[in-house]
């Protein structure tokens, strides 16, 4: 049986340690995403976060692990590996599915008592607002097709016919939680959720994203960014970056 420590580097990326920050930053991949996709983050804040980067089952170097289809599980196995890192403050960061993700596990760590110092919820709109859209019903083109349409993979996975085979699992699979996932009734979270998205994003409107405020009895503030669509954050790391520790400094 492995232990709580080898179970959370299944689970747990740190490519730029910071042992001496102050605040533990977790990162949350898209659907179809890996932790690398937090790469130029940990860059862009280490050392003042220590940027710890989620990998989620099924693909990269956990490619032969089953891919998990529920986000209520996907959220507490993420929890499970987190527990040998709540000895310090922890904030949350997800994008697009990852979002969602990390309220669940921020929900799980306040029920554990250690609930985190805020949220920021990246290009997905609130848990209580779904959309109707079956895109992991697709056929394998129609995935490709969604994936294009949100300019988020990279093209050299695209025009790659035996890298495809390998990544549209995850991607079917992450399309599966997200798009069956219901927000369940239950106590709202208390700290605060900076809420960051694009004024152009195909999924996830600012109104959307604003109804975050409905789930946190701490602040809640949205940022909007003009342009840059769904993964307005490829281009704005920096940006992102001074709001992360600008925010944080204002949590702690």
């Amino acid at each position: 049986m492995a232990t709580t420590s080898e179970y959370s580097n299944r689970w747990i990326r740190r490519f730029r340690p910071a042992p001496e920050a102050p605040c533990g930053l977790v990162c949350f991949p898209h659907a179809g995403g890996s932790a690398a996709f937090y790469f130029p983050m940990a860059r862009e804040l280490s050392p003042q976060l220590d940027v710890l980067a989620v990998q989620y089952p099924g693909r990269q170097d956990r490619l032969s692990e089953p891919c998990l289809e529920d986000i209520h599980e996907l959220a507490d196995r993420a929890t499970a590996a987190l527990e040998p890192w709540t000895d310090r403050p922890l904030a949350l960061f997800g994008h697009s599915m990852g979002a969602t993700v990390a309220y669940e596990v921020a929900r799980n760590l306040a029920r554990a008592g250690t609930p985190p110092l805020g949220l920021f919820a990246s290009a997905r709109r609130a848990p209580s607002r779904h959309r109707d859209l079956a895109v992991h019903r697709r056929d394998d083109d129609g995935l490709v097709a969604a994936l294009k349409e949100l300019s988020g993979t990279d093209e050299q996975v695209l025009g790659d016919e035996e890298l495809l085979r390998m990544v549209l699992p995850a991607v079917r699979a992450d399309y599966k939680a997200v798009e069956t996932y219901r927000h369940r009734a239950g106590p709202r979270l208390s700290c605060p959720v900076s809420v960051l998205v694009g004024d152009d994003d195909p999924v996830t409107t600012p109104e959307e994203a604003d109804a975050w405020r409905e789930h946190t009895t701490g602040r809640c503030e949205l940022t909007v960014f003009p342009g840059g669509g769904h993964f307005y954050l490829n281009s704005r790391a920096e940006q992102v970056g001074k709001i992360v520790v600008r925010d944080i400094g204002r949590w702690a």
